[in-house]
């Protein structure tokens, strides 16, 4: 078959470079359309229950993680001047454009009995007309008197306070959401110089949008720190720009193909998404090296050219492509997994990935046989000192120090199982935000003072009309609010209670003795109070549905991780099950907290099975090559003791288990597993060559193979780790991992694979191993150089 392709490919130049021009146009054109993804990675599948519940929340309630939090420390708050400041802050930032509602202490509001007319009149604690400090202490003595606001709006014991702005639901799934955090920073750093103060920010839209504006920062940065590490490295290799030109342009038109992909399926560029350009720069590069280092060999051996190009796609054409099919594999396998954000990365990356094939497979013979023949300088390379000695000490340890390999083998596998049993997992909602980062600290910040920041909402569904309103209903809420409190990682709830009991302090005018629940006489005229006032039935409105049959309890909660937040699950359901029976009331734990927890916990088991998928896959492949389970076994032996070594890193080092990180296993054995399809198959073509000699055929395979295994390995590693450069601790924590898995898999295949080889001798090479299921490199025949018809036009050097 590749015999036919590479007949083709050299006898179609003009028409291939046509095609290839049409469709790199066509891509291009959709990829200048591509655009950021404004919306929250949503990781439960539609059919969950935890994902219904939050949608009946939201149908009823409307979204809560709309707020966007500022606050700051400060003793002297109630300074006159100060709190004038204060207040001119908020009124500016009241007007920036998607801001709804401003909620802090200086619009806090107050409800004054109105006895004539039967209704709580809603006023401001800090009217407009304090023009003095004295005026100013005397309402800040209002204020401190309602503790209604107490821990919600500050913090009297750290002097520490807080501003809640929400913003408009739709503004944050578009692009402007940028300019209007943008305008809020302004407006804030503003107040932050002029008064010599900090100001802390947070909320589920902020982080977000922070997020979101340093994803497209990375993906720039990342692609050009790719392509620069691999034109440094192929520069080394090869000693000529040709060398470097072409296989840079080659990726480079791959990666304008995964751009194009994404706003053709009508898929945005997300944290994953953002990460494909560099992921393919460097993924792609090994295949220009593999067939560059091929052409070279076959041109030294013979000095023609147009043989040595037919011979590249005829002789590892088949060992690319697999090895491309494998490495697509891997990304694949999160297709299974039911989270868009991960079906969309896998989708894209593992067409990209066999994008590229066929671009490296039509492009380098192409392109190569135009240009002119490699020099004696370009071809050094295959015989530098340095290669050379690298080789012969490989050789060495494969022919004489075999034992020595088995058991270090064995010792790196007992200690990685030990390291594995250290593992532990955990995700937290800011798991991707370093410690250092501003983000992180300001989320700290509010962690410490005001008890979290992450919504959590608990729906209560009465299942009758007007069941709310009922004392029953009011004292089993009291009852779940005093065993709420006594988890220190959750905020005091907010709920229709707090208005009621506000609504009662009010109502005996003021008095801070009064807040408290109303019993049953006073319910009633408090409730007439309350309704008769706009401002107060509003109030009322945003913890009670229109049929008053549902009502919400809101409270904070710190970001304490899936492993706590699963044990607090647990220990919420037990108490909401002991205050409210199940035949009287449906209530159901809720919010973004909980959405991110349930969804955490789904993923990494949807993940966990992705990974066995891709060894499935893999092996399979492995199966069909080699149709012998000895064989398979062989060739996975030397990319499974990676993955358990990094496995064990993980444990030694205390790097957890979480969707960030188990994302590298499927990754890297992807791409490890490409070193051995590609010594395999030169080791069974020197195999018909020797005569079945199976030392020599080994020996033959590393120094041939083993060139260009180091150089990709080099290319592979140094582009992953740039990575390591992220402000994201997952994209982080893969380029860690992936580079220290891909060296040690590096170093598997260039040490045990030969040395099992060699060693098991007989046991693996059997008549199976002879006549595969699929013939994939065994397609030794030359094309005819004469049935080419390559004209002179073609021939002619133009570089």
């Amino acid at each position: 078959m590749w015999v036919i392709i590479s007949r083709f490919i050299l006898r179609n130049k003009a028409l291939i470079l046509s095609i290839l021009a049409v469709v790199t146009l066509f891509f291009g054109y959709n990829a200048t359309r591509v655009e950021m993804s404004y919306e929250y990675a949503l990781l439960l599948p539609k059919k969950d229950p935890a994902y219904k519940d939050y949608q009946e929340f939201t149908r009823i309630f409307g979204e809560e993680g709309n707020l966007i939090i500022v606050g700051l420390k400060d003793s002297s708050f109630f300074q006159y001047n100060k709190f004038k400041r204060w207040k001119a802050l908020c009124s500016e930032l009241s007007q920036v454009e998607g801001v709804e509602n401003l909620l802090s202490v200086s619009n806090a509001y107050n409800l004054i009995k109105n006895t004539q007319e039967k209704k709580f009149q809603v006023v401001p604690v800090f009217p407009d007309t304090i023009t003095n400090q004295q005026h100013l202490n005397q309402a800040v003595d209002v204020f401190h008197s309602l503790p209604f606001y107490r821990n919600v709006l500050y913090n009297k014991e750290s002097a520490t306070y807080l501003l809640a702005i929400t913003v408009n639901k739709d503004k944050m799934h578009t692009y402007q959401r940028e300019q209007m955090i943008g305008s809020i920073q302004k407006i804030c750093r503003n107040f932050e110089r002029e008064e010599n103060i900090k100001l802390h920010y947070s909320g589920l839209p902020y982080i977000r949008v922070v997020n979101s504006i340093k994803i497209r920062r990375e993906l720039y940065l990342f692609s050009i720190l790719a392509l620069t590490i691999c034109i440094v490295v192929l520069f080394i290799f090869f000693r000529s720009f040709k060398a470097v030109f072409y296989p840079v342009l080659i990726v480079m038109i791959g990666v304008v193909w995964s751009m194009g992909l994404l706003h053709l399926f009508g898929y945005k560029i997300t944290i994953l998404s953002g990460m494909i350009p560099p992921l393919l720069i460097v993924i792609g590069i090994p295949n220009s090296i593999y067939m560059l280092n091929k052409f070279h060999h076959e041109y030294v051996s013979h000095g023609n050219k147009v043989k040595a190009l037919q011979r590249v796609i005829v002789k590892i054409g088949n060992a690319t492509f697999l090895t491309n099919l494998t490495t697509a594999s891997g990304f694949a396998t999160f297709i299974m997994v039911k989270s868009d954000i991960l079906r969309q990365f896998g989708f894209i990356a593992s067409l990209s990935i066999l994008g590229l094939f066929v671009l490296s497979i039509t492009l380098i013979p192409i392109i190569f046989s135009f240009v002119n023949p490699p020099s004696s300088k370009h071809v050094r390379h295959l015989d530098s000192g340095f290669t050379t000695r690298v080789i012969n000490v490989l050789v060495n340890i494969t022919q004489k120090h075999r034992k020595v390999v088995y058991l270090g083998t064995l010792f790196i596998i007992g200690l990685g199982f030990f390291g594995i049993s250290l593992i532990k997992s955990s995700g937290y909602m800011v798991d991707d935000i370093p410690k250092e980062d501003p983000v992180y600290k300001d989320l700290k910040f509010f962690e410490n003072n005001f008890e979290g920041v992450m919504p959590l909402e608990i729906l209560i569904d009465t299942k009758k009309p007007g069941g709310v309103m009922q004392f029953s209903t009011f004292t089993r809420m009291e009852a779940l609010g005093k065993k709420l409190a006594t988890y220190p990682e959750l905020s005091s709830p907010m709920s229709l209670l707090n208005l009621l009991k506000l609504s009662k302090q009010a109502f005996y005018n003021g008095n801070e003795k009064f807040y408290s629940l109303p019993n049953k006489r006073e319910k009633n005229f408090i409730l007439q109070y309350a309704a008769g006032g706009n401002k107060s039935a509003n109030m009322l409105h945003s913890f009670l549905d229109s049929t008053r049959q549902f009502t919400r309890m809101s409270v904070r909660i710190k970001d304490v991780g899936t492993r706590e937040m699963s044990r607090l699950y647990g220990s919420f359901v037990a108490d909401l099950d002991t205050v409210f029976p199940a035949d009287k009331y449906n209530v159901v734990i809720t919010g973004s907290s909980i959405m991110f927890f349930k969804g955490t916990e789904y993923l990494l088991r949807n993940l966990f099975t992705s990974l066995i998928l891709a060894f499935v896959i893999i092996s399979t492949f492995m199966a069909l090559m080699f149709s012998t389970w000895r064989m398979v076994i062989l060739s996975l032996v030397p990319n499974i003791i990676p993955l358990i070594f990094t496995a064990a890193f993980m444990g030694f080092i205390g790097i957890p288990i979480k969707a960030s990180t188990i994302l590298v296993f499927s990754i890297a054995f992807g791409i490890s597993v490409d070193n051995t399809i590609h010594f395999l198959a030169k080791y069974r073509q020197e195999l018909k060559i020797t005569n079945w000699d199976i030392g020599e055929s080994t020996i033959l395979a590393l120094r041939e193979t083993g060139i260009s295994m180091i150089y990709t390995s080099i290319v592979l590693f140094f582009g992953f780790a740039i990575f390591i450069l992220s402000g994201f601790g997952g994209t982080k924590a893969m380029g860690v991992l992936v580079s220290l898995t891909l060296i040690v898999a590096v170093t598997s295949n260039l040490i045990l694979l030969p040395s099992l080889l060699m060693g098991l001798n007989r046991w693996i090479t059997t008549q199976a191993f002879r006549e595969p299921l699929l013939h994939i490199y065994d397609e030794e025949e030359d094309i005819e150089l004469d049935d080419l018809e390559i004209s002179q036009g073609t021939e002619k050097e133009i570089i």
